[in-house]
């Protein structure tokens, strides 16, 4: 670009401070449209929230001392596959990684169970806490409530909640 310096200003200071103007909005706008600050630091991101509701149906693969390791489909508003390490006890606690297309989804949660015999129902909190992709800055605290069968250690979850990523 080729600025005609009298056409703009009187001297060659405003000529200069309008070239260091244009030549400040190009570096911002190569910044920005390459994702980054003119810092050279990483641009902000705008925070998603997204209401969630999902169900997993995890079945038994391994288990630890009373520490299961659990697999499974996981299906509604972020479908795909569930691992899950739960400690079965007087309350049920673990953690868990969901993977999803846009990324995985990792947390911790605890409920405690209602009722005895093969079917146990359960009630408590989902903590997220990371991710990757999409989700790497994912958090959020969602209700958790779901059945464990103490026959074949199969476990349906059900979480309700909001995740912000």
């Amino acid at each position: 670009m080729i600025v005609n310096l009298k056409r703009w200003g009187t001297g060659t200071t405003t000529g200069v401070a309008l070239l260091a103007n244009v030549a400040l909005l190009a570096t911002l706008a190569t910044g920005f449209a390459a994702g980054y600050a003119v810092s050279g630091q990483p641009a902000a991101h705008a925070a998603r929230t997204l209401r969630s509701t999902d169900t997993a149906r995890l079945h038994y693969v391994s288990a630890s001392g009373s520490e299961l390791f659990e697999k499974g489909s996981a299906t509604g508003t972020l479908p795909g596959s569930m691992s899950a390490h739960v400690n079965v006890g007087a309350t049920l606690s673990g953690t868990f990684t969901i993977y999803t297309r846009g990324g995985s989804i990792t947390g911790h949660g605890s409920a405690t169970p209602h009722g005895s015999g093969v079917y146990e129902s359960f009630a408590g909190t989902v903590t997220v806490t990371g991710g990757t992709g999409r989700f790497a800055h994912a958090h959020g605290h969602t209700g958790l409530y779901g059945t464990f069968d103490r026959d074949n250690y199969a476990l349906v979850i059900q979480t309700t909640g909001t995740l912000s990523y």
